[in-house]
């Protein structure tokens, strides 16, 4: 069947920067994610997840918290991605 071609499921930690200039930054390992939402009822997680998947140029559906609800660092899951394409995404939304 599939030749290693197969969807992956990519795990990324976020530090959220919630309240702040809307943007998505490389700072080493860490993506920085800042929203101008405020950290109340999850609405700071919820821009950054979508923040994040249109960085990826994928779907927000196709990304997913898997830890860190209460907490300014986060731990996204995205779906159909190796670790190789989604720093070569993020990297490549960065450059110059």
């Amino acid at each position: 069947m599939a030749h290693g071609s197969e969807p992956r499921e990519t795990t990324i930690t976020v530090r959220v920067r919630p309240r702040s200039h809307p943007g998505v930054v490389l700072d080493g390992d860490l993506v920085v994610v800042s929203v101008a939402a405020p950290p109340v009822e999850g609405r700071a997680t919820e821009e950054a997840r979508r923040a994040l998947a249109e960085a990826l140029g994928i779907a927000a559906g196709r990304v997913e918290l898997r830890l860190g609800r209460g907490s300014r660092t986060k731990v996204f899951e995205v779906a159909g991605l190796s670790p190789e394409e989604v720093a070569r995404r993020l990297s490549a939304g960065h450059e110059g």
